[in-house]
């Protein structure tokens, strides 16, 4: 079990150059671990997991499948977050881990709920992608600022 989640953090799982690179299931993780913190996962949380892996990965919609599948896998596999948070922090730069950021926040009020579980995770996957909490809240607030009137 744990050869297999090597081979998908190391970019090693599929054939070609068709499967997602360790950066991208690391963040696809991530996000999905988000999404299914208050134990529900919307559709709207689904869209924004793609939307920001189209946008920041550029990728096709077949790949985007493929990263989807690689990281429920990766997720279910995992004994903890700290590995998918060190292949981010080796590869991405802030600005890249602050848009990471910005998307868990999107999916934490994509319900327009804020979970305590949800608020919890947020604030261990920040420290886990050091950045600060000053960083971390003012994305908060900036998502927050964009919701709908009454949620």
């Amino acid at each position: 079990m744990f050869d297999q989640l090597r081979r998908l953090l190391s970019g090693s799982a599929g054939e070609g150059g068709d499967r997602p690179d360790k950066v991208q299931v690391a963040t696809c993780a991530l996000l999905l671990e988000m999404a299914h913190a208050d134990k529900h996962y919307d559709p709207e949380e689904k869209d924004l997991v793609l939307d920001h892996l189209s946008c920041h990965f550029d990728l096709p919609a077949g790949q985007l499948e493929a990263l989807l599948e690689d990281a429920h896998q990766a997720r279910r596999q995992s004994a903890d977050l700290f590995q998918f948070a060190r292949e981010i922090n080796a590869a991405c730069s802030l600005e890249e881990k602050l848009a990471i950021m910005e998307t868990l926040w999107r999916i934490v009020y994509a319900d327009g709920v804020l979970d305590r579980y949800e608020d919890a995770l947020a604030r261990q996957l920040a420290a886990l992608l050091r950045l600060s909490p000053r960083d971390a809240i003012d994305l908060k607030l900036k998502v927050l600022a964009e919701q709908p009137e009454g949620e």
